[in-house]
């Protein structure tokens, strides 16, 4: 509760032997003789005792509404947030999931998603959480990617966690409190480090994303312009040493300008499935034996069988068999060929109507 505290002032603290209740009873002069790095404004008693006055008011709160509170340097503190440089104080709780679970990963994208974008969320978070089902998802409850994010966890009975940027009392935007009160209710949480009654406004949402990106151990973009709130998000989990992917798009889109320039200078790897996943985190799915470089979840493709299976994983819905032949200019009977192998490997799907899609 006092202002300009952070975990590099608390490991100083730690580093002179000073416990938090020296701090809050020693006298100034006292605190001075030992803290010389510090500012002696900063330890002038009447901002001590203001901050634990706010602090009793913020557990009356806390156990009013049934909020966790995770301290740093406590046992029970989430420890992916214990050696990022800027980790948060306090991490308040609501829900019962477990922060320290076996396989998080953060998808974050751009509120102005498409349906493309919005369509591969779904089906990749399916198709992961098909792998593992301890799967954790962890976003921002923004509009766009991240509701898409946390909607296709609940729909597949995984885990999700929402990072927010206020106080608990509240929920933005409120077109989602339902959303959120789903995600308490299934097992998740929401999650905040600002105190009961704190506002959100533009600076906060950057600040959260740090803590949706180091909560994980990889971070998926799906969608984004080349600034904006997912494109923070990437650059800090790739400063922490997170696995960072992208998914690709259109040149010529800016919704996937993001991605592509975070491809592109090799800050982040190519998504283009579950297997990118496993292969770069190095997870082991359901007792399977995967070793790093073993693409193994969907064979090798080449040539022609390539390219159908590009545009069919791209695509936003089924792809009749004449459009494939009319898109990719393959003969007909080639591509009848192709279309039975593919089907036969399981990398495609025939549907009625001579439509084709991407198997799960």
């Amino acid at each position: 509760m006092m202002k300009g505290v952070t975990a590099t002032f608390l490991r100083y603290l730690e580093e002179q032997n000073i416990s938090a209740e020296d701090f809050f009873n020693w006298d100034k002069k006292e605190l001075q003789g030992r803290l010389e790095k510090v500012n002696p404004d900063f330890l002038d008693s009447y901002r001590r005792e203001e901050a634990m006055f706010s602090a009793r008011k913020e557990l009356d709160n806390l156990e009013r509404h049934n909020i966790r509170c995770f301290c740093y340097g406590d046992d029970d503190y989430p420890w992916r947030l214990e050696d990022i440089p800027d980790a948060p104080l306090t991490l308040y709780c609501l829900g019962e999931a477990d922060l320290n679970m076996a396989h998080p990963v953060g998808i974050v994208g751009t509120r102005r998603c498409t349906g493309y974008g919005v369509d591969f969320t779904r089906k990749f978070t399916a198709e992961l959480g098909g792998y593992f089902p301890d799967l954790g998802v962890i976003s921002g409850l923004a509009f766009g990617i991240d509701a898409a994010a946390h909607t296709a966890a609940l729909e597949n009975g995984l885990t999700t966690v929402a990072v927010v940027a206020h106080g608990l009392n509240t929920i933005y935007p409120a077109a989602h409190r339902d959303l959120a009160k789903r995600i308490i209710k299934e097992g998740g949480a929401i999650v905040s480090e600002y105190p009961f009654g704190t506002t959100p406004y533009r600076g906060r949402f950057l600040e959260r994303n740090r803590i949706v990106a180091a909560l994980s151990d990889a971070v998926v973009v799906m969608e984004s312009e080349i600034k904006g709130g997912a494109m923070s998000t990437a650059n800090t989990a790739f400063g922490y040493n997170r696995e960072v992917f992208a998914l690709p798009g259109r040149v010529s889109d800016p919704i996937s300008a993001g991605c592509n320039h975070l491809i592109s200078r090799n800050k982040a790897h190519l998504l283009s499935g579950a297997a990118d996943i496993i292969e770069q985190t190095g997870w082991q799915p359901l007792g399977l034996n995967i070793q790093p470089g073993m693409r193994s979840l969907f064979p090798e493709l080449q040539g022609d069988a390539k390219r159908i299976y590009d545009m069919l994983r791209f695509s936003h819905e089924p792809e009749s068999l004449d459009n494939i032949h009319h898109t990719l200019r393959i003969p007909m009977p080639e591509l009848m060929g192709l279309l039975g192998e593919l089907e036969f490997d399981g990398v495609v799907v025939k549907l009625p109507g001579n439509r084709y899609e991407v198997g799960s």
